[in-house]
């Protein structure tokens, strides 16, 4: 098995993290009769020499003995290294890799057949990934098939020739073979299983009544099985991984393919959910809520049918779903409304989730307050109240009190002697008072000002960490309108890093365009791209006091970066109402800044009848199902609330005036 090992010079070999000296060991260990052992050693083999799907010297070095440790009987959890071999062949896309496991493909051919059922279950995928000559690797699949008898194993054999499908669409005997798994008399895992092939390879070969087929065929599945908890060990990498993952994998595999492959059938992808969360399992619920999050974070459209029955789970006594269902509420912000009754509910009944207290000892707010909170749901304040009045309040807690807008005024007392009392000269001053000052913001007090100006008093005005706190305390001063007592401060700002957002400021306070036309200007020309950007946005808030500016804010609009260009195409249209510089940067700022789109489509709004050259931007837009952090790449914490604005912008810049 380890033949030829120790001829391998390790040393200069190099993995993630150095030397590949240790892993003839670990390789080793794979092998031990201790469970210990094989744990510590694949959280090696993991996070070493396929740290983060990389590939290196020593991980070719490696495939010959886990190709040796794979076939060996006597070994326990060899399912397990044959997962990591397709991983190292097939998720990395290094060329090398594939070839030094694709040499080794008949190990997989006679894995098929082995009398460990994880062995066979990781097998299926692999021979469609390695093994050469498609005619052959059909025939492999087709003769497996019908002599499987464990379940598992057959819904990765299905899911295989799937994977065949997609790889080898010549091959349409494959397709015939899913259209006739998934229909009777076979069980209910592997039609479902089979019709999610489908919908990725051929959905025309669907049933009508995809949907109800789908839910039904779920339920049966479910009822047939034995739910027993999955233990692993905690303290290993692939431990934790394997927690993380839904306590039915295999359901939730089935099902998130099939999701997955209906993509903008956002009708029948609902229609799924509906039969999912109203499924008598509470492990199909929890998987379904797991697929709703997914749906509501990629796809637009009228969600309220399945975040009803997301909160519906909220009084459940499985603790798993209930977290899972909060999680997902939680990040839909106000989108979550259909909920907010169940999510009051839970809060009321569970004083002991108000809070989230980490190891350290620091607290946070608990999700379902939090989620509460994020649907602007005034039901939240007695909690928040008691929460404020506390002697340490959770960290962050202004962030969320935010989204109750000015309905949060009643807290806002309570804000106020909070951030009277933060120290000015500590080093996490910045930290304590920006969700603060964010509060404060979005509940529009006036009678903050007081306050704020003492923290900006304290905060320095050069670079540093610190220096934010400046920042934050002149934006709040800007959104509470300011009041004369605040001018001196802010004049003291005109020649800081700070300059263009004081000028702002002062310019709410006393509209005196004298004072802050000049400054404005020289931001503009002279300061730090970020600075000249927000000197233009200030200047836009004068309009026609700031025609000197339109030759400057005409060069920004047609040169420097995209967003300068954006913020100062606004300006010139708050200014001079002329669109014909306006609009072609708007249109080369929706393509090229795709996240500015919002600040695009508002100002077309502003625009009214001039922006009809640009409604075909919007339009297009808002007819799009997919989320345009979606499209873009990647999701955000506020992804959700961010598309909302920018569709809600898109509305408004299509009607009518």
């Amino acid at each position: 098995m380890f033949t030829g090992i120790d001829e391998v010079d390790w040393a200069s070999l190099r993995h993630a993290h150095g030397s590949a000296e240790d892993v003839p060991a670990w390789l080793r260990q794979l092998a031990s009769c201790d469970a210990a052992e094989r744990h510590s050693a694949l959280d090696g083999m993991y996070g070493a020499v396929h740290h983060q799907g990389n590939v290196y010297d020593s991980t070719l070095a490696c495939v010959p003995f886990l190709c040796s440790i794979a076939v060996r009987e006597t070994v326990p959890d060899r399912g397990c290294i044959v997962e990591l071999l397709v991983r190292l062949g097939s998720e990395s896309g290094d060329a090398r890799a594939r070839e030094a496991v694709g040499a080794h493909a008949e190990v997989f051919v006679s894995l098929l057949a082995d009398p460990d059922p994880g062995v066979r279950r990781a097998a299926a995928g692999a021979v469609v990934r390695f093994v050469h000559g498609p005619a052959r690797v059909l025939q492999l699949l087709r003769r497996r098939i019908p002599v499987e008898r464990d379940e598992r194993v057959r819904l990765a054999l299905t899911e295989a020739l799937g994977l065949f499908a997609r790889r080898h669409p010549a091959h349409t005997a494959a397709v015939d073979l899913l259209t006739a798994h998934s229909a009777p008399p076979h069980d209910p895992g592997q039609r479902l299983a089979a019709l999610g092939q489908l919908a990725l390879v051929a959905p025309e070969r669907l049933p009508a009544d995809l949907v109800p087929t789908a839910v039904r065929l779920l339920r049966d599945r479910s009822a047939r099985l034995d739910r027993v908890p999955h233990r692993t060990r905690p303290d290993s990498l692939v431990g934790r991984i394997r927690r993380l993952r839904p306590s039915d994998e295999e359901g939730a595999r089935l099902l998130r393919t099939l999701h997955n492959a209906l993509g903008d059938r956002t009708a029948d992808r609902t229609a799924l959910l509906d039969g999912q969360l109203r499924s008598p399992d509470p492990v199909d619920r929890c998987n379904a809520v797991c697929m709703a999050a997914g749906l509501f974070r990629g796809w637009r459209g009228d969600h309220a049918r399945p975040v009803a029955l997301i909160g519906a789970q909220l009084g459940t006594d499985q603790d798993r779903l209930r977290d899972v269902a909060v999680s997902a509420l939680a990040e839909l912000f106000a989108l979550a409304a259909p909920a907010a009754d169940d999510l009051h509910a839970l809060v009321s009944a569970r004083p002991d989730l108000w809070t989230h207290r980490w190891e350290r000892g620091s607290a946070t707010l608990g999700a379902p307050l939090k989620a509460l909170c994020r649907t602007g749901d005034p039901r939240a304040l007695p909690v928040l109240t008691h929460l404020l009045a506390g002697p340490l309040p959770p960290a962050g807690l202004g962030y969320e009190i935010a989204h109750l807008g000015p309905a949060a005024a009643p807290l806002a007392p309570a804000l106020r002697h909070r951030l009277g009392r933060i120290p000015l000269d500590s080093p996490d001053t910045g930290t304590r008072a920006a969700p603060l000052l964010s509060a404060l913001r979005a509940i529009g007090d006036p009678d903050a000002a007081p306050e704020v100006l003492r923290l900006l008093s304290g905060a320095p005005a050069g670079p540093g960490p610190r220096s934010t706190v400046a920042g934050a305390a002149i934006e709040t001063l800007d959104a509470l309108g300011t009041t004369a007592q605040a001018v001196p401060a802010l004049r003291a700002l005109l020649g800081s890093r700070h300059a263009a957002a004081a000028a702002g400021a002062l310019w709410s306070a006393d509209g005196d365009a004298s004072a802050v036309l000049p400054v404005l200007l020289r931001e503009l020309t002279e300061g730090e791209p970020a600075g000249r950007a927000e000197a233009a946005r200030h200047l836009g808030r004068l309009g026609p006091a700031a025609r000197s500016a339109l030759p400057e804010l005409g060069r920004a609009a047609r040169s420097g970066p995209v967003r300068l260009r954006l913020a100062a195409a606004c300006a010139l249209w708050h200014i001079g109402r002329d669109p014909e510089p306006v609009l072609p940067v708007l249109r080369a700022a929706w393509s090229r800044h795709p996240r500015g789109r919002t600040a695009v489509a508002r100002c077309l709004a502003v625009m009214g009848p001039a922006a009809g050259p640009l409604r075909d931007l919007v339009a297009a837009e808002l007819a799009d199902p997919r989320r345009l952090v979606a499209r873009e790449g990647g999701y955000g914490g506020h992804a959700i609330p961010e598309d909302e604005a920018l569709l809600r912008a898109c509305r408004e810049a299509l009607q009518e005036p």
